[in-house]
């Protein structure tokens, strides 16, 4: 009876232990609302991408007489604008821009913004003070006056736009990731490493930045929904892109004039920023609770 458990045992395959972040994958791939949000994104980006691959209308082709079409015209699947250009071809080239304005600004800001609270948050002292006073100060500014004012400084433009739109989410992601590093600063991982001979610089790098990451990348996620909102204002106020330019927050202002006239094709460029907005927010929320594996 025991050899034949014995070789049972033996027999049997051994599971391997999931790690975390296959744990945190496995469990955000079965939220249905983050693969539906994620597959939305997919296709917006992709279209956007592979725009001039797909026989669309020339989106800077226009004509007085087709103008303001309503959606469902044949040949015009979304109508058209005001300058009787392809609404459904303006759409999708515009996304390159409005996600280009509103995620390039997040990247730079993550970078930049852990970077910052990593060296705040690990050497503390003079350094952090020196460098979590300085973020105060923008960071009292709330986060549209603080946009509008440095592009109205720096002038319209896609760069300025991009710019401004750093140097506002990096305070916020700067204190959230000095948050993080301060609690992990005196783990037992963390004084093995200084023990051991370790440089600040070897610490922070290797033994502490994949624990932060986590949490700093999550609540950056969830600042891309705001920086595209914050993107298509300055290009509503004449702060972002500049015409002819397809571009969501642009086409929203010059679109404002037919809303009483064709408030369906007015409202297109709106639609696409809130679906791509809530996209954004609920993915994030997906991930926070993917990565909360406690629940």
């Amino acid at each position: 009876m025991s050899a034949t458990s014995d070789a049972a045992l033996q027999a049997a395959p051994v599971q391997k232990a999931r790690g975390y972040w296959a744990t945190v994958g496995r469990r955000f791939s079965r939220d249905k609302v983050s693969m539906v949000c994620a597959a939305v994104l997919l296709a917006i980006v992709l279209a956007a991408i592979f725009a001039p691959w797909l026989g669309l209308a020339d989106p800077y082709q226009g004509s007085m007489v087709r103008r303001l079409r309503h959606i469902g015209t044949p040949g015009y699947l979304l109508g058209t604008d005001e300058l009787g250009r392809d609404m459904l071809s303006r759409l999708i080239y515009g996304g390159r821009l409005s996600l280009l304005i509103g995620i390039l600004p997040v990247v730079l800001a993550f970078g930049i913004g852990t970077s910052l609270g990593l060296l705040a948050g690990y050497l503390g002292g003079a350094v952090n003070t020196i460098i979590m006073r300085t973020i105060d100060v923008f960071y009292a500014f709330p986060s549209v006056l603080l946009a509008i004012a440095i592009s109205g400084v720096l002038g319209a433009g896609i760069v300025n736009s991009i710019v401004s739109l750093t140097i506002v989410f990096v305070p916020q992601i700067t204190r959230v990731a000095e948050s993080v590093t301060t609690s992990v600063r005196n783990l037992d991982f963390v004084d093995a490493a200084r023990a051991s001979g370790a440089g600040a610089i070897t610490i922070m790098r290797v033994h502490m930045l994949g624990n932060v990451l986590g949490p700093i990348f999550v609540y950056a996620t969830g600042l891309i929904s705001v920086s595209m909102i914050l993107a298509s204002g300055l290009s509503f106020l004449g702060l972002g892109t500049k015409p002819p330019e397809p571009e969501w927050g642009l086409m929203l202002n010059t679109l404002r004039t037919a809303i009483y006239v064709n408030p369906g094709v007015a409202a297109l460029p709106g639609v696409m920023i809130f679906a791509v907005s809530i996209c954004f927010n609920m993915l994030s929320d997906g991930l926070r609770s993917a990565m909360d594996i406690r629940n």
